[in-house]
């Protein structure tokens, strides 16, 4: 059966004063945040120590192959981010429709997501794999780096698809408020991941010895796993009768809505990664030392980042939740709250960066040259982690409440006005090298997360209707 979703959200009756699941002396507050949002900073670490695990396996078959693999990666990202950026905005849809007491709405905008989004990440996979020669021969890094670079992108862009599609059924989960159902399927994928890791990189538990080909064919069976088993759990007979998360009908006017909120954040995300890749590209043109170095720390920075993420992805859920609802003081709340658990995380991982940096860059790498530069990045990386996680928690409660395009603006503007220019500048033409260069990337978060900041507290998204 059809669920006609083509009404707002906002021009629905309202049954209940408030989300269904929160006492009003709890709403908004850092208890509430907190638990809303550790299940999902403990999925999107474990998401992230898919790429930890792989970097720190392949770093042990020398500096190449850890530069092939990071940069590869970063490509990867920054082809496909757009398909899984967009997704994320079904969770604005799916929680002000929780939070409006509409249930049977929220399982249809899933099914939408998926029509949509899994064919055309598919056949942006088909086109990459078949380009891919093409893009590193214009990229030009070395002569050794580009064909393990490029055995790895290849295999890794079918598993894409499955994290696409795992991305919007997981939107569902946390739209409704529920963080632990992805948490316990990602560390699932995440532990298949670790083993056949072993096994194929190395050649252990009777598997081949593939090297990085089987960092990334590891990876991508993960992906698949993931997907396939929230995709069972989504399609329950509990959630079916309360949910409705049978599948629907493809519907043009729910996909023009899916389109006004969710590809100005696809394209946030695409726009300001395609930055970063060329800020990776440069230092690429630095060496294979530099970008392994690199590669070593975007590993350790993505520990932070994953859970300012989680953060985000939470506070995303209770915003939307509450507008839903027609409480935006409990919204508001819900960002302070935020802020302080923000501040918290971001500072125990500051401290670590500077009190251990050759212990944790060690994880990746024993060559010297690599750990000589690692020391004065991840000082630089200490202030850049505390100023970005900020920016994504402001992101979240943004997308939440349905504000995409004005910030999407914005992170273009400062990503290609601002970031690439410096960071040439300060890296290359100044010569200052790798830790300059991503000092000037530290000054563009800090200008993105203040604005990001001051745009949710000055309320413009009270004005937003999707």
């Amino acid at each position: 059966m059809t669920i006609p979703l083509e009404t707002s959200v906002r021009e629905q009756p309202i049954s209940r004063p408030g989300p269904p699941d929160s006492r009003p002396t709890d709403r908004g507050s850092v208890r509430e945040v907190a638990v809303l949002a550790y299940p999902v900073v403990l999925t999107q670490l474990s998401m992230t120590t898919m790429g930890v695990v792989d970097s720190a396996m392949v770093g042990r078959l020398g500096s190449t192959e850890l530069a092939a693999v990071g940069f590869g990666g970063i490509w990867m990202w920054t082809i496909f981010c757009g398909f899984i950026g967009t997704s994320t905005g079904l969770q604005t849809f799916i929680s002000q429709a929780h939070g409006a007491d509409e249930p049977e709405r929220c399982g249809a905008w899933a099914w939408q997501g998926a029509w949509s989004l899994v064919p055309l990440t598919l056949l942006c996979a088909v086109v990459f794999s078949l380009n891919v020669d093409t893009l590193l021969a214009w990229l030009a890094p070395s002569a050794e780096l580009q064909p393990l670079a490029q055995t790895y992108m290849s295999i890794r862009a079918f598993g894409t698809v499955g994290m696409v599609m795992a991305t919007i059924f997981a939107a569902f989960f946390r739209g409704i408020g529920d963080t632990r159902t992805p948490l316990y399927v990602t560390l699932l994928a995440n532990g298949l991941n670790a083993v056949l890791d072993y096994g194929l990189i190395f050649g252990k538990l009777g598997l081949p010895q593939w090297g990085v080909a089987g960092a990334a064919t590891a990876t991508a069976i993960a992906e698949w796993v993931y997907a396939l088993v929230i995709l069972g759990l989504f399609s329950r007979r509990a959630l079916r009768q309360r949910y409705r998360t049978a599948p629907t009908r493809f519907s043009l006017r729910d996909q023009r809505r899916l389109i006004r909120l969710g590809l100005p954040i696809g394209g946030q995300w695409l726009l300001e990664m395609l930055s970063f890749a060329v800020f990776l590209t440069l230092v690429a043109h630095m060496g294979d030392t530099s970008l392994a170095a690199s590669q070593a720390f975007i590993a350790l920075l993505s520990l932070s980042f994953m859970q300012a993420s989680g953060l985000g992805i939470a506070l995303s859920t209770l915003v939307g939740r509450y507008i839903g609802a027609n409480d935006t003081a409990s919204a508001e709340r819900s960002f302070r709250s935020a802020r302080v658990l923000t501040l918290a995380l971001s500072g125990i991982v500051a401290v670590l960066f500077v009190a251990i940096p050759e212990q944790l860059m060690r994880i990746f790498s024993d060559d010297p040259e690599v750990l000589a530069l690692g020391g004065p990045l991840l000082l630089v990386g200490a202030v850049f982690q505390f100023f970005d996680a900020f920016g994504i928690m402001a992101d979240g409660a943004l997308r939440g409440a349905g504000d995409t395009r004005v910030p999407f603006l914005v992170r273009f503007l400062l990503a290609w006005g601002l970031f690439v220019p410096l960071a040439w500048w300060l890296g290359v033409y100044l010569e200052g090298g790798l830790t300059a260069a991503w000092l000037g990337g530290s000054v563009y978060v800090l200008v993105l997360s203040t604005y990001l900041v001051w745009r949710f507290q000055s309320g413009a998204w009270r004005h937003i209707r999707i």
